[in-house]
């Protein structure tokens, strides 16, 4: 492989120290937060030409971005809700830049399609986005949310599905809304935010054609600034069910009877994830309270704090549950990272043929009609929608189904010891006819926070990758959701030296196993995963080649000043408060790099639009480790800052490509690796 140069850029490093609980932090980039200064700006555009010229000189970037281009190509479904006959689908239409929302006929879902917003066909460089959406009841008029840049500050419009026409609702600060429609479709319950607040998200009614500044409160409770509600109503619109999460191991229930305006509070201040909908005159729904792995449990409307368990805690970790009307429920449940759909009835319970090694995104139900639907994908396949009411999944559109593969993958599930002994699951991604081996090409991801659970999904990085002779291994890190609750507290707050040590511990796995070779392996992570990658590198230098840190947290002490932050204190811990601080402190990667160490090659991708994580994490660790890495002609230390774009979501295929294409030269670049 031709070799590629890097100029060095020196960053101002300012004396800035702040006392925490009688400890002295330094901040010598304090000033890279301020991102719109003239200043700041400027070390950007630096930073992205001297990126954007290293990246460029990678002879193999070329032909990576044709492939992920050609991958990205074919159909997905990004979600599905039926209603009646029809199939209202967020999906992507082979060859276009970004999805777009329309209604489909049940019956033949490739037939005629109605399109009610393509925000993309109108922004010059399609950097305008569906977030969500929600249909009524009867299908004919659907609410969704439109951001622009990837900023996911949505605004609420409304469309009817017969013709696609705009109602001419346009409601801001709906960012990832709840919507609860009202029986006659005149209006819906939402979840809308105050104006200029990333917190105190509210409840409120809107009536269709109505001024939305004087739509009333409904529900404002907030234990929490943070707090989250999210809205259900009953199919006879009377029942209102407001869920808040407060925390990431905690939802409060509350119930409304919109007849007589009463309130019951069905479970409040208990650390448990309850989720409940009124199902056929009755709540029904799961918990973690008792259960780590979840219960499914009703109760009766006139005495909602009594629950009776339907199905008890089993090995299995439980998901979403959906009715199907008549008695009869879907379930979603997870072992080892991998779904299964089940069909319950009666107690007696039967397993959906055809979703196998493969995740279930999202379920939905017709209970009038019985017909369910739910969006499934796997690495080789991409997500598609199927009708699974039959007990077998039954591909809609794309046309493609659960047994069609994009590319011919080998997927191994194994287990490793991470540093205390806890046995972890590794997903091993290969193409057929690769025996992996010290000379092997490996990417190891993680994420290991909130309870997610990373399960087989269509990446196009990871089909060009292996389809290229690599190996790219996932890791089911404590912190996420795979054995339930307690994997997740596990890896939370004082126990999040538990997710960095399990990560190390996969590389020193695949490298002892004779998997692939320090010099031939990467780690990558985005958002928390970004923390992950962050905390890899400055606790183990030594542990792989190069690594790409996307969209991170990297400031553990600062983290909650920026942006909707202080939604993640009760993952990681509070600054503020001394004993979170030491939480914090023991790991904060921005405070953990040593002058004159040797760490791998780092890839830094950010975004000006992010309204999640602050591009400043990636900034002011890509300076510290520009001023204090050894080595850095052999292992660089890059920054790539994009500009309308966000967190990841709304991002159109050509951006996305280009961002796969940067990360797959950089790891050929650095791994010795000529696909």
């Amino acid at each position: 492989m031709a070799e590629v140069s890097v100029t060095r850029i020196e960053t101002r490093a300012d004396t800035v120290v702040d006392e925490f609980h009688g400890v002295s932090v330094p901040d010598p980039y304090r000033w890279l937060e301020a991102g719109d200064t003239d200043e700041v700006r400027a070390w950007v555009s630096d930073q992205n030409a001297r990126t954007r010229a290293a990246l460029d000189a990678v002879p193999a970037r070329e032909a990576w971005r044709d492939l992920v281009e050609d991958l990205m190509r074919r159909p997905v479904v990004q979600s599905a809700q039926v209603r009646g006959d029809r199939l209202v689908l967020l999906e992507r239409d082979a060859g276009a830049p970004q999805a777009r929302l329309v209604v489909r006929p049940l019956g033949d879902p490739t037939s005629d399609v109605v399109v009610l917003a393509d925000p993309a066909a109108d922004a010059d460089d399609d950097a305008a986005a569906v977030d969500w959406y929600q249909a009524s009841p009867d299908g004919e008029l659907v609410a969704y949310g439109v951001s622009e840049g990837g900023t996911e500050n949505s605004v609420l419009h409304v469309a009817r599905a017969a013709d696609g026409a705009d109602l001419g609702e346009a409601i801001p600060n709906c960012r990832a809304a709840s919507v609860a429609w009202d029986r006659d479709n005149g209006g819906f319950h939402y979840t809308r935010y105050p104006e200029g607040d990333e917190y105190h998200r509210t409840v409120h009614h809107h009536t269709i054609g109505a001024d939305w500044r004087d739509d009333p409160v409904v529900w404002a409770e907030h234990p929490t600034p943070q707090t989250w509600p999210v809205v259900s109503a009953s199919d006879d619109g009377r029942y209102l069910v407001v869920t808040a999460t407060v925390g990431w191991s905690r939802t409060d229930v509350h119930l409304l009877d919109r007849s007589t305006g009463e309130w019951r509070t069905v479970v409040a201040g208990v650390d448990a994830m309850t989720w409940l909908d009124v199902v056929d005159g009755r709540l029904l729904g799961t918990t973690t309270l008792d259960a780590p792995r979840g219960r499914v449990i009703e109760a009766r409307l006139d005495a909602a704090s009594e629950w009776t368990t339907v199905l008890p805690e089993r090995d299995v970790v439980i998901g979403q549950l959906t009715s199907l009307g008549a008695g009869r429920f879907a379930l979603v449940a997870s072992e080892r990272g991998v779904d299964r759909l089940e069909l319950w009835r009666d107690g007696s319970c039967s397993v959906v043929e055809g979703v196998e090694l493969q995740s279930v995104v999202g379920v939905s139900a017709d209970d009038e009609t019985g017909v369910g639907v739910a969006v499934v994908t796997g690495f080789e396949l991409p997500p598609t929608v199927v009708r699974f009411d039959g007990g077998a999944a039954a591909p809609l559109h794309p046309s493609t189904g659960p047994a069609d593969r994009v590319v011919d993958l080998v997927v191994e599930y194994v287990e490793y010891p991470s540093l205390d002994g806890t046995s972890i699951g590794l997903f091993l991604v290969h193409a057929a006819g690769v025996t992996p081996s010290r000379d092997t090409p490996a990417i190891l991801n993680g994420y290991g926070g909130f309870a997610i659970t990373l399960s087989p999904t269509w990446s196009p990085m990871i089909a060009a990758w292996c389809s290229a002779g690599g190996l790219y291994a996932i890791a089911g890190l404590r912190g996420g959701s795979e054995h339930g609750e307690d994997w997740h507290a596990a890896g939370k707050r004082a126990n999040k030296q538990n997710v960095f040590d399990d990560f190390a511990a996969a590389a020193d796995f695949l490298v002892d196993s004779g998997r692939t070779a320090r010099d031939r392996l990467a780690i990558a992570g985005g958002s928390n995963g970004g923390l992950l990658v962050g905390a890899a590198l400055t606790q183990r230098p030594d542990l792989c080649r190069a690594a790409w840190c996307a969209v991170p947290l990297l400031d553990m002490i600062r983290f909650p000043n920026f942006l909707i932050a202080r939604l993640w204190t009760d993952e990681y811990g509070d600054p503020d408060v001394a004993d979170e601080f030491a939480w914090l402190w023991a790991y904060s990667p921005y405070h953990r790099v040593t002058d004159g160490a040797t760490y791998p090659a780092v890839l830094f991708t950010t975004a000006e639009g992010d309204t999640r994580v602050d591009p400043m994490h990636a900034r002011k660790m890509a300076a510290m480790l520009q001023a204090r890495a050894a080595d850095q002609d052999e292992r660089p230390i890059l920054l790539s800052q994009e500009g309308r774009a966000g967190h990841g979501a709304g991002k159109p295929v050509a951006k996305r490509a280009a961002e796969i294409a940067d990360v797959l030269a950089f790891f050929s670049w650095q791994l010795r690796f000529d696909p």
